[in-house]
């Protein structure tokens, strides 16, 4: 079943945080996912969004969105990403479709 993976992010060192951002398409491709919305300032309609950076992603199973989180190759470049920033990150599932 489809996941997504949404991350709220405060970006606190914009320098180190763009070594984070050098180094993630590489690797987040290898693991099959979509990488569908990346928004720095979003319209908020409702509420308060207290991040700087939201990002929506896509993967065909939880499976692969642990898969990619978990590899070595992700667990040593997001020690760049929590030294510069802060986060939650949430994975959830995609609704079933809608029979026609």
């Amino acid at each position: 079943m489809t996941v997504y993976l949404i991350g709220k992010i405060t970006i606190a060192d914009r320098e180190t945080y763009a070594n984070y951002e050098a180094g993630f398409m590489d690797i987040f491709s290898q693991f099959s996912g979509k990488l569908l919305a990346v928004e720095d300032g979003p319209t908020i309609v409702e509420g308060n969004w207290s991040c700087t950076r939201t990002v929506l992603t896509e993967f065909p199973s939880k499976d692969d969105a642990l898969a990619w989180y978990e590899s070595s190759a992700y667990q040593t470049l997001m020690q760049q990403r929590l030294a510069s920033s802060e986060g939650d990150i949430v994975i959830i599932n995609a609704l079933p479709p809608i029979p026609s």
